[in-house]
């Protein structure tokens, strides 16, 4: 067990639940993985942008990075650090005085901010404490009622902290999903009241459920249907330099883009615009490959019409750094990429977008992509996007290249 010297003879045993999993030092920002597992801040931050996906503790495979700040915990270190005798300090109590069946009983009475709060502490303590939320045959449906007919933003929010915790759990999200399908409670008004007046954590914790429960044709129908929530998601994604927001807004949007309508709007809204700056924005680092590979799935959605091509075609930015992203991100974004060059030069014929491609070297990086351990559709657009742009530069020192050679070598 850690121990920390104070004075010259005096050992104090550090709780074990002030110390983090990883460096083993007490905490100085604790914060809670959806795991629920706590560590300090700037330990878990540098385990994520090493590219890890698993939770150090657990090493269960994360479905979100994200980190909730634990102020409980936050407070009760503070408390033991200030003490004037920490070897003599009174015992401290945990961060939640909630037993289990009090919160059975909690849950079945009237909810309040005060006790909405407690269970959310309680749910941060273990994981144990999260599946027993988790697996509540009331819990669910108590916390869908409660969100649905409410229209104080500092409840919803509260909820909504909740739901983000629960609803990673399968069976809690299908019951969720069910509801919303079969209920007369209004659910996604409260979504979108937190969208439209929430704090941008909040927001973002709201895009990742409408995402998680958008899995089936019905859900991603009624979710997109709603009026306001497409509008909301989109200004979402447009809060620069936020990652973890555009990347939530993004993977929202891309569940209910499913529909003809649903891309006309988001179209309308000028989708385009934003992921070109996004494209722009952000660099080739691992840290941002969701991001990237995001922003280009969805412009993918938005290839597949008319309108959307136009649109693309006509931005300043888009086709450019699409053609720049070939080969610099991921295997997932370049084949986004190509797929997106392909339906504008090939499908529609494009010129202008023909020309853009051609002005940033775009030939030479399809020849790379077709060389590349690519998906055999992939390797089929890049051949016929070689014919079509070899014919646009036929002045090209590449206009005789032979597609079936493999020397080029990566740039």
């Amino acid at each position: 067990m850690m121990r920390e010297k104070r004075g010259e003879n005096l050992c104090v045993t550090v709780p074990t639940l002030f110390r983090c999993p990883i460096s083993m030092d007490v905490m100085k920002s604790p914060v809670s993985l959806c795991t629920g597992v706590t560590y300090d801040r700037s330990s878990i931050e540098k385990w994520l942008s090493l590219g890890h996906t698993t939770c150090p503790a657990t090493m269960q495979t994360l479905l979100s990075t994200h980190t909730t700040p634990n102020l409980t915990l936050r407070r009760l270190i503070h408390l033991w650090l200030s003490h004037p005798d920490p070897a003599h300090a009174p015992p401290l109590p945990l961060p939640t005085s909630f037993s289990k069946q009090q919160v059975r009983e909690v849950i079945s009475g009237a909810l309040n901010c005060d006790s909405l709060a407690r269970i959310i502490d309680f749910m941060k303590v273990s994981e144990d404490n999260l599946k027993f939320i988790e697996f509540s045959d009331d819990a669910v449906s108590t916390f869908f009622e409660l969100f649905g007919n409410c229209k104080k933003i500092e409840i919803c929010e509260l909820i909504v902290e909740i739901l983000d915790l629960i609803l990673l759990e399968n069976r809690a999200k299908e019951k969720f999903n069910s509801l919303i399908l079969k209920s007369d409670v209004d659910c996604l008004s409260s979504f979108l009241l937190v969208l439209r007046e929430g704090s941008l954590t909040s927001k973002i914790k709201s895009a990742r459920i409408l995402e998680s429960i958008a899995f089936n044709s019905e859900s991603e129908r009624k979710i997109a249907e709603k009026e306001g929530i497409l509008y909301e998601l989109y200004t979402l994604i447009a809060v620069k330099n936020d990652r973890l927001a555009i990347q939530a807004g993004l993977s929202a949007l891309l569940a209910i883009s499913t529909s003809r309508l649903v891309r006309k709007e988001l179209i309308r809204f000028g989708i385009v615009k934003i992921v070109g700056e996004i494209l722009s924005i952000f660099d080739f680092s691992s840290t941002v490959r969701p991001v990237i590979e995001k922003s280009l799935g969805l412009v993918e959605v938005v290839a597949t019409s008319t309108e959307g091509r136009e649109a693309i075609s006509e931005d300043e930015k888009c086709v450019v750094e699409i053609v720049k992203r070939l080969m610099k991100c991921s295997s997932v974004a370049t084949e986004h990429s190509i797929t997106v060059i392909w339906s504008l030069c090939c499908l529609a014929r494009d010129r202008t977008a023909q020309e853009k491609v051609m002005k940033v070297n775009g030939l030479t990086k399809v020849l790379l992509v077709m060389q590349s351990d690519c998906s055999v559709s992939t390797r089929q657009m890049c051949r016929e996007l070689v014919k079509v742009l070899r014919a646009k530069n036929s002045k090209s020192c590449l206009a005789s290249y032979e597609t079936r050679t493999t020397h080029i070598m990566p740039y």
